[in-house]
């Protein structure tokens, strides 16, 4: 080894501008695909992050994690397959457009060639949907497009300064033109196999964003309401009482229903009651889902209040009395139900208005009728939110594509539960949240979406005579023809005149569900039927890394497709982060206001710091985060810092590497590290990469505060043995340490190897136990009484009041016979490190080996 290279003052600052230009220079994370065997690839799902706004800390937190494995897998031989991809479609895109540009899509408007948005940068947070210029959906595409190249080219400098070992070759969009192909001839296969049809269906449905909602999309928000007590009137002249949050929907109401076994209501089931204000005749019915305790033990069924609402309409056989608009709002129309005129009346009061309002001319409208008992009693309930929405979802009856999911098909839910079981889970305890997803599914997976930048449907219908639409009879793409868009391209066997005619055809206006596009990141990034040989060498991947709350979106969806496709899992390992939690322990989230962009502590305290700090935390386990006060980014900083200095400090001595180490505290050293690089490797081969840092960190701070001052003056010495075994073991012992620390701080490590290495450091062979042969035989314990003994010596000046170079005419050191027996073998160190002229050692002394005494200290 030599050391021409070093520094005369490490410094961490320009590191990642200086080794990122290298890295993609050189090549030293490209995946070489043409000396690549099955065996030999550690292929890597990776999270296509949402290109829309900014990334965050927890995006740090996450993606360093698995960067940590492919830069293990890489020295560990492996060929690291570890592609980036961008989730370009989705609300998020289209309400940052919205807010950016000032715009909202209208489809119905013609292109405008020579479009200029209103302005540029815009939050639109005090901007309302009626103030945005309304442009066409190609324009409206346009845009998406434009921000999304922006965004994308932000997120990857950012990811290029954290030290992503991706090969930014492979990377892809899921709205590009490969990943259009992929999606829709996925689609098509569902089809073709009967996994994806249309059906009429009660449908989660957001207002706002005026589009449909999968169960996996949901999320329960504590709302405040008011439990509104009702009389239902009986046939002979008595009143059955109902409570509801959901007054507004008593002209939806088809039945009341109590539970079978509730005596309260038994002797009523089967007969009828009349709905206040729209006198509508509904029967009393039973089921098990009724709540005996909940409210008076009876509940009215409407179409639809919530989604047990669905449950009963389906399984009683109900009829559908919808009054919700997709915009939010009372449909003008009243159900055929209502007929009296005192019910029309009542409803045309209702209709037009938002829920809201007709919440409150309803409770109006029933005092009047003196068929509200009491007052509203106030309470706090779970509301179903679409994950990205602002307003309680509705459900309305729509036409929209499913694929089945094994809510309703046993054979396939029993696959999909086995490939969980199969699967390796990191950690283990989050298996459990995949199966109780999957026994808990209770409709097929909603894949339609009413949005406009995103994977269109390829699916035409045909006209009839009158021009309607015949759902039943969709047309299919084919597979050379994509990608399509409906609403442009011309249906196959017809003219592009014919759209919309009699006889003609209509184009699908919906696109897929952003999910749906996400569940193929393996065959998008892997080149499924695009490029077939690669898709071979990576499929099934080595690893699936995700965050821990999306197990029921993407790592479900992923596994389902995949089921569908090919019949197998898609990975053998799922590698799950926890969260990033503000210093009040709150997730982190855009919507909560508390997230913390990366770029400026990565600018601050270096990315080594910051990988450190993501690194701290396990797999499934949350990690606080105070950027006011981040301590552990602040130790992690002290640690890279530490690495350049010990490296440079080491690298002056004299000496070989490949020297016979002979000292007992040399080989104690080495011995120790042995047993440091053995368990390291076995936490990061289970997926325990915080563990491994912690081994190799503890080990590094024992070395460099005892074990280099306790050599360091034999290794400064005159030549000989003693000096070439410390020179020897420092080395070997650097060298060993740089690559345990590598893939948690690389550009540290990559600085330090450069300067007495060829090659990087990333593409050297991680340590082994037989490379440290010079500990054979060594007795771990030395180094460590030679570190307790060290720690007396200084306590013991200290508490003399004296300078720790200062020198000492006799030294006492008492202890065990079977530690005084191994300390004699390292006393020309002892004496050397505090200066001692004369050692003495008392065997089997009470005092523990810390317990120094000094007989006389002679100030320097």
């Amino acid at each position: 080894m030599t050391a021409a290279n070093v520094p005369e003052k490490p410094a961490l600052e320009g590191l990642e501008t200086k080794w990122g230009g290298s890295w993609e220079e050189t090549g030293t994370y490209r995946f070489d695909r043409d000396s690549a065997t099955r065996e030999s690839i550690f292929s890597i799902d990776t999270p296509p992050p949402t290109a829309s706004g900014s990334l965050h800390i927890g995006h740090v937190f996450s993606y360093t994690h698995t960067d940590v494995i492919a830069r293990f897998q890489r020295m560990r031989g492996k060929s690291v397959f570890y592609p980036m991809g961008w989730d370009d479609n989705g609300l998020p895109t289209e309400r940052r457009v919205q807010n950016y540009y000032g715009v909202r899509c209208d489809p119905s408007l013609p292109y405008a060639t020579e479009f200029t948005a209103p302005f540029e940068g815009g939050d639109g947070k005090s901007t309302k949907a009626a103030d945005q210029l309304p442009i066409s959906r190609r324009n409206f595409i346009e845009l998406c497009e434009r921000l999304t190249i922006e965004d994308e080219k932000q997120f990857e400098a950012v990811w290029r300064m954290l030290g992503l070992s991706v090969d930014w070759a492979q990377t892809y969009r899921t709205i590009g033109n490969d990943s259009l192909v992929t999606s829709q001839s996925a689609f098509i296969g569902n089809v073709e196999r009967g996994e994806a049809y249309q059906a009429m269906a009660p449908t989660l449905w957001d207002v706002t964003f005026r589009t449909a909602v999968a169960q996996a999309e949901l999320e329960d928000k504590e709302m405040p309401a008011f439990y509104h007590r009702v009389a239902f009137a009986k046939p002979d002249g008595g009143a059955i009482e109902i409570e509801t949050t959901r007054p507004e929907l008593l002209p939806a109401c088809v039945a009341l229903v109590a539970h079978p076994d509730d005596e309260r209501y038994q002797a009523l089931f089967g007969t009828t009651v009349r709905t206040p204000l729209f006198d509508v005749e509904v029967p009393i019915l039973a089921h098990h889902l009724a709540q005996k305790d909940k409210g008076s033990g009876i509940a009215m069924i409407c179409t639809f209040g919530d989604v047990t609402d669905v449950i009963w309409w389906r399984e009683l056989d109900l009829p559908n009395r919808a009054i919700m608009g997709f915009d939010g709002r009372i449909i003008a129309e009243a159900p055929e139900a209502i007929t009296s005129e005192a019910g029309q009346a009542a409803y045309a009061q209702l209709a037009g208005k938002t829920v809201f309002s007709a919440k409150a001319a309803v409770v109006d409208l029933l005092r009047i009728d003196g068929d509200l008992i009491g007052e509203p009693r106030a309470i706090v309930h779970p509301v179903k939110f679409f994950e990205k929405g602002d307003k309680p979802l509705e459900i309305v009856s729509t036409r929209q594509w499913y694929i089945r999911n094994g809510a309703r098909d046993e054979e396939l839910r029993a696959r999909l539960f086995t490939h969980g079981t199969d699967l390796q889970w990191h950690p283990e305890f989050m298996r459990v949240r995949y199966e109780n997803w999957v026994n808990g599914l209770t409709g097929d997976w909603l894949v339609s979406r009413q949005r406009f930048f995103g994977v269109p449907l390829p699916i035409w219908y045909p006209l009839d005579a009158d021009a309607n639409p015949l759902f039943d009879q969709p047309i299919v793409a084919t597979r050379e023809t994509l990608p399509v868009d409906p609403s442009s391209d011309t249906a196959p066997g017809f003219a592009a005149e014919q759209r919309g005619q009699a006889n003609g055809f209509v184009g699908e206006v919906d696109v897929m569900d952003t999910w749906a596009t996400s569940s193929l990141t393996p065959q998008l990034a892997g080149g499924w039927e695009r490029d077939p040989a690669l898709f071979d060498l990576v499929y099934p991947y080595s690893l699936r890394p995700q965050g821990q709350d999306i197990i029921r979106t993407w790592l479900f969806s992923t596994l389902l497709r995949s089921e569908l496709e090919h019949g197998v899992s898609p990975w053998q390992h799922a590698a799950l982060s926890g969260f990033i939690v503000d210093p009040d322990r709150k997730k982190m989230s855009k919507s909560k206001g508390n997230v913390v962009t990366p770029a400026d502590m990565l600018e601050q305290h270096g990315s080594d710091a910051v990988r450190y700090w993501a690194a701290s935390s396990r797999l499934g386990t949350d990690a606080a985060f105070d950027p006011k006060n981040p301590t552990q980014i602040k130790i992690g900083r002290r640690l890279a810092i530490k690495i350049l200095n010990a490296s440079k400090f080491i690298l002056a001595f004299d000496g070989a590497a490949d020297a016979p180490v002979t000292e007992p505290l040399d080989q104690s050293m080495l011995a120790r590290l042995s047993v440091v690089v053995g368990h390291a490797t076995a936490a990061i081969e289970g997926y325990d990469h915080a563990r491994a840092l912690e081994l190799t960190e503890s080990f590094f701070w024992t070395f460099c505060d005892d074990y280099l001052e306790l050599v360091k003056e034999r290794a400064y010495g005159e030549a000989g043995a003693g000096q070439a075994s410390a020179v020897a073991a420092l080395r070997t012992a650097l060298a060993t340490q740089l690559r345990l620390f590598a893939p948690f701080v690389p550009f540290a490590t990559e600085e330090a190897w450069s300067w007495s290495n060829e090659g990087s450091i990333h593409r050297t062979p991680w340590p082994v136990q037989t490379e440290l042969g010079g500990g054979q035989g060594g007795n771990v314990a030395l180094l460590d009484l030679c570190s307790r003994a060290l720690t007396g010596i200084r306590r013991a000046k200290t508490d003399a009041k004296a300078s720790q170079k200062s020198a000492v005419v006799s030294a006492v050191i008492s202890g065990t016979a079977a530690e005084i027996a191994l300390l004699r073998q390292a006393a020309a160190d002892l004496r050397a490190v505090g200066r001692i002229s004369e050692l003495v050692f008392i065997e089997g002394s009470e005092l523990a080996v810390t317990d120094i005494v000094l007989a006389t200290v002679l100030e320097n």
